[in-house]
């Protein structure tokens, strides 16, 4: 079997999509202005690519160490009902989120770009890193991304999702 079957066997079953933030759906840059309002940038393509995983009936989640009301603003306009910010477990968060949706590791899919992502790239059924990722978890990783976070590697990796689950 090639690499590209045993991924595209990995990807049917795929029954929820799990992301950090920074890093993944933004370019990781934090930018604040004087007052300390925080500003995020998302890129629209990877809006539309999760949209179209919902469609299909996956799951979509999010799964951040920081908090921001930018992200919870984000969730809700994408209707990502998963939502836990903060997280200084994201491997327990993982698993609370498989449980509450009935759903094994190997069902779901996490995507990521450092370190704190590890634990919980190592729960899923398959791991992808953004190309702009750190070496570590490139190296853990299942897939990388030729994205970078923020510049459409979601995108990428629903589209891929979407014609394995068609």
């Amino acid at each position: 079997m090639s690499v590209n079957e045993s991924l595209r066997d990995r990807l049917r079953r795929i029954r929820l999509v799990v992301l950090d933030v920074d890093g993944v759906l933004t370019n990781g840059d934090l930018t604040f202005d004087s007052s300390g309002t925080e500003y995020k940038t998302f890129n629209v393509q990877d809006g539309y690519g999760l949209r179209k995983l919902q469609r299909v009936n996956v799951a979509i989640g999010i799964i951040t160490g920081r908090s921001s009301p930018i992200v919870a603003s984000r969730a809700r306009e994408l209707d990502i009902p998963h939502v836990v910010q903060g997280s200084t477990n994201k491997a327990e968060s993982l698993s609370n989120l498989l449980m509450e949706l009935d759903l094994s590791g190997e069902q779901a899919l996490f995507m990521g770009d450092d370190e704190p992502d590890l634990p919980a790239m190592r729960l899923a059924g398959l791991s992808v890193a953004v190309a702009n990722a750190v070496e570590s978890v490139k190296e853990h990783a299942d897939w990388v991304t030729n994205r970078s976070g923020g510049e459409g590697a979601v995108r990428e990796v629903c589209d891929r999702l979407y014609v394995a689950l068609s």
